[in-house]
């Protein structure tokens, strides 16, 4: 399988898909309920257009961005994606390395495989860490000491997960705690031999920075059944606050879709906003995040940076999402594709695919620099009834 032969994220979907078993690519791949939220946030880029200009000079495109006082290379970064190593081995430290080399932002997974000591190490200017809060209150504290300790600049909180969500791909599959593997999902994995040698090879990855919370010696298993114990765990502000007094650096929620939420968020000296419906795998009528990102951009204005994550697929929707208010943009299942059937190489593709069409795009649009953008580059067509068209 050449990864360098998809041309676009949905050639690296379809490698993925023929790569894992079923449980794994629909782990990926799933929404919840109904998965209309899916469809939600891809149709919400489709009924917003581009406005072309040309005999503009567009010979030399900079998507240079500044976020938090950093210069990056892309207005674009690589969302937390959990269970990573399960899909690659080694993924979350592959996902950093690309970053890093192609000077973007990575947001390691509170359910990553790979440490923050270890992403710290392997890119400490460019690794953000997510964190899941336990309801072990103490937990979560030793884990925003542990983020502070190895340097990191910015952690993100992901307030959006107050229960389990029904996914029901993963109850279909067995995939929760306890695993429950059908004959079917194991002759399916057979199907897959160059996966099944990996995973026989490595094993269940370990949720690794929660290692420290688990009893000496425990297993890969065990460790899950400790972050089932704690997570999710439903935040207050009172915690808000209380994790804003513990972290010195730069402070990001992710998971705000109100424009309220926002103007408190905003009293209590967070930074930012990743304004977010979780990929569409939390609760599946939620409004689309592009949708409701103007609302939340009037309601704290200048006093925030805002993000978006959730249905990034496209030079074009990074671009809309732009020009719509967002500051910077972050994708997760696409990378997470790239470095599925590639390893390293596959994340670095991934990202040169969207490097290359938002260059294309700029240039459709006679934008030298990304700070051209703005609504009035925008055309909307509200009665844009298009449907997805996604092979599941």
């Amino acid at each position: 399988m050449n990864v360098n032969s998809a041309i676009n994220f949905d050639d690296l979907r379809l490698m993925a898909k023929r790569y894992l078993p079923k449980i794994a690519f629909d782990y990926i791949e799933g929404g919840v309920d109904d998965e209309c939220g899916l469809d939600t946030n891809q149709a919400a880029f489709r009924r917003r257009s581009l406005i072309p200009r040309y005999m503009v000079d567009v010979s030399q495109p900079s998507q240079t961005t500044r976020l938090f006082g950093r210069d990056y290379a892309a207005p674009y970064g690589i969302a937390p994606t959990g269970l990573a190593g399960l899909f690659r081995p080694g993924a979350d430290l592959m996902l950093a390395d690309a970053a890093r080399d192609a000077n973007i932002p990575f947001i390691l997974s509170g359910a990553g495989t790979a440490t923050i000591e270890e992403i710290a190490k392997a890119a400490p200017d460019h690794s953000w860490y997510q964190l899941y809060a336990a309801r072990d209150r103490s937990i979560s504290e030793d884990m925003i000491r542990r983020v502070r300790d190895a340097g990191l600049s910015t952690l993100v909180i992901t307030v959006d997960v107050p229960v389990h969500p029904k996914r029901e791909r993963n109850q279909r599959n067995g995939f929760g705690r306890p695993l429950k593997i059908s004959v079917g999902t194991r002759i399916d994995a057979v199907r897959h031999p160059r996966w099944l040698a990996s995973y026989l090879r490595h094993g269940m990855p370990m949720l690794s920075n929660w290692t420290a919370y688990a009893q000496n010696g425990a297993t890969a298993d065990q460790v899950a059944d400790l972050v089932a114990d704690q997570t999710p765990s439903p935040l207050s502000w009172k915690d808000i606050e209380g994790f804003r007094s513990l972290w010195p650096g730069k402070l990001v929620l992710k998971g705000v879709m109100d424009a309220g939420d926002a103007r408190r968020a905003a009293e209590l000296g967070v930074d930012g906003l990743m304004v977010s419906n979780h990929g569409a795998r939390q609760l599946d009528r939620a409004p689309s995040p592009l949708d409701v990102l103007p609302a939340i951009k009037t309601a704290v204005g200048d006093k925030m940076t805002i993000m978006l994550d959730s249905g990034i697929r496209r030079g074009t929707d990074v671009l809309i999402a732009l020009c719509m208010g967002a500051e910077y943009v972050f994708l997760g299942r696409p990378t997470l594709y790239g470095v599925t059937v590639g390893g390293g190489a596959g994340a670095a593709h991934a990202i040169g695919i969207l490097r290359r069409e938002v260059d294309m795009v700029m240039a459709q649009c006679g934008i030298a620099s990304l700070d051209q953008l703005g609504p009035d580059r925008l055309y909307q067509d509200d009665n844009d009834d298009r449907r997805n068209t996604r092979d599941i």
